[in-house]
C-alpha cells in the first residue's frame, strides 16, 4: 500500500491543472488515468491548435442548476491567470473571433505546459491505469488499480463526463460521487449539433455542407455565428451554442442574415432587375443552393411576382421555428451538460460539503461553459481552486 497526500483521478486539463496546483504547495500527489497518453481532449481540440481560453469569460456565460456556483473560482484564478502561464512558456497565440485564443502552433504545447507544470512540482502522473475499487475509510480514501493500491487524505474527480465517448470518456467521476453520496443532475448532450425531422429535415437535408451567417435563439439566449446545414439537421457555431440552452421538444428561433432586410432586398432588385428570376436575386446574398431551395415554386421572373408572395418567402427566414428532434448525442457532443451537483460542492475550493478530502473539477461538475474557451478556463478555473485547498 503506497502512501500520497493527493490522489487525482483523470489526467485531462483540469485535472493536470490541480496536479500541478497541489504540487507546487509540497503535496505529494499521484494522478491516474485509464488511457495510455494524458490530455487526450486537450490535443483534438480547436482542430489540433486549442482554444485554451477566452478573453470574455464571465460567469454569466456559463449553464449551471447553481448559476453563481462559478463565479468564485474564476474570479479567483481568471483567463488573463492562464495566459499569463502560456506566456511564460513561450507559446505564441492568437485571437481567432469572439475573445477565442488559440495556439499559434499545436495544442501539444498546451498539453506540454502542463505537463512541464506538473513534472517541476513533483507531481506524478500513471497511465493505463484501470481502476477496481475506490473507498474511504473515515479518514483516508484507498484508490485501487491492476497495479497498486494507494491511500491519500485527499481524492479529486477529475475524469470528465461522458462526452466524445471515442476519447475514453465515461461517466466513472458520477458513479464515484454517487458511491459517496453526492447528488448528480443526469448528464445530457451540450455544444452538439441538432437533427431535424419531417419537413425540416427534408429542406435542410438537401443543403448539407451549406453555411450561413445567422442568430439561433431561445427565450434570452441568443447567439450570432455561422449555421450550418447537415445531412440529420443543423450544426455550426450558433447551433453549438444554443444547443445547450435547448430541451426536447421546445423550439428554436432562427433568423438568416440577420443585419440584411430581405425583403426591402427583394423590392429593390424588383424594380432594378424585374426579369431576374428570383432565386438569382436571392443568390446576391445568400449561398446559391440555399437561395434555390428558398425560391422553389416561383417560376415567374421578380419583376411579376407579388409583394405578398415576397413577404411570405421572407418569413421563411423571420424567424424560421424549428422543433429539433433531438441532438448527435455524446457522441458528437463537445462538452456534457449536468453532472455533480453543485449543491454539495463549496464554490471557493471544489470540496464536498459533506465528505471531507473528496473534491470534483471540470466537466464532471454541472457547470457547462459556452463554445469559445470556455469550458478550458473552467478547467484550469476548478482545477486550480481544488489543488490550492487539496
Amino acid at each position: 500500500m503506497e502512501q500520497a497526500d493527493v490522489i487525482i483521478l483523470g489526467a485531462g486539463a483540469a485535472g493536470l491543472m490541480c496536479a500541478a496546483t497541489a504540487g507546487a504547495r509540497g503535496r505529494r500527489v499521484v494522478v491516474l488515468d485509464h488511457a495510455a497518453r494524458p490530455g487526450a481532449k486537450i490535443l483534438i481540440s480547436g482542430g489540433g491548435r486549442c482554444n485554451f481560453t477566452n478573453l470574455d469569460v464571465r460567469p454569466e456565460r456559463f449553464l449551471s442548476a447553481n448559476p453563481h456556483f462559478c463565479t468564485s473560482a474564476l474570479k479567483r484564478y481568471d483567463q488573463h491567470d492562464f495566459i499569463a502561464l502560456v506566456a511564460r512558456h513561450g507559446i505564441a497565440y492568437h485571437e481567432k473571433t469572439l475573445g477565442q485564443l488559440f495556439c499559434d502552433g499545436s495544442a501539444r504545447e498546451i498539453l506540454a505546459l502542463l505537463l512541464a507544470e506538473c513534472a517541476a512540482a513533483g507531481a506524478e502522473i500513471r497511465l493505463s491505469r484501470r481502476i477496481t475499487d475506490v473507498g474511504h475509510d473515515g479518514t483516508r480514501f484507498r484508490v485501487a488499480t491492476e497495479h497498486e493500491v494507494l491511500v491519500a487524505g485527499s481524492l479529486v474527480l477529475a475524469t470528465g463526463g461522458p462526452a466524445i465517448p471515442k476519447m475514453g470518456a465515461t461517466g466513472f467521476a458520477h458513479e464515484v460521487a454517487r458511491r459517496f453520496g453526492l447528488a448528480v443532475i443526469e448528464p445530457r448532450p451540450a455544444l452538439v449539433p441538432l437533427t431535424l425531422a419531417g419537413d425540416d429535415l427534408a429542406f435542410a437535408a438537401p443543403l448539407a455542407g451549406v453555411a450561413v451567417d445567422a442568430t439561433a435563439a431561445i427565450g434570452k439566449a441568443r447567439f450570432r455565428e455561422a449555421l450550418l446545414f447537415t445531412h440529420r439537421g443543423l450544426s455550426g457555431p450558433a447551433i453549438l451554442q444554443i444547443s445547450s440552452y435547448w430541451a426536447a421538444g421546445g423550439s428554436i428561433d432562427l433568423t438568416v442574415l440577420p443585419d440584411i432586410d430581405l425583403l426591402a432586398h427583394l423590392k429593390a432588385r424588383k424594380d432594378e432587375r424585374p426579369r431576374a428570376e428570383v432565386k438569382t436575386v436571392l443568390a446576391e446574398i445568400l449561398p446559391a443552393r440555399l437561395a434555390q431551395a428558398l425560391a422553389a415554386g416561383f417560376a415567374r421572373p421578380i419583376g411579376e411576382t407579388g409583394d405578398k408572395a415576397l413577404a411570405a418567402l421572407v418569413q421563411r427566414l423571420r424567424p424560421w421555428r424549428v422543433t429539433p428532434s433531438g441532438t448527435e448525442g455524446f457522441a458528437k457532443a463537445e462538452v456534457a451538460a449536468g453532472g455533480i451537483d453543485t449543491a454539495g460542492l463549496s464554490s471557493k475550493t471544489m470540496a464536498a460539503r459533506d465528505v471531507p478530502g473528496l473534491y470534483a473539477i471540470g466537466e464532471a461538475v454541472d457547470v457547462t461553459g459556452w463554445l469559445g474557451g470556455y469550458n478550458f478556463q473552467w478547467a484550469w478555473s476548478s482545477g486550480h481552486a481544488a489543488g490550492e485547498a487539496a
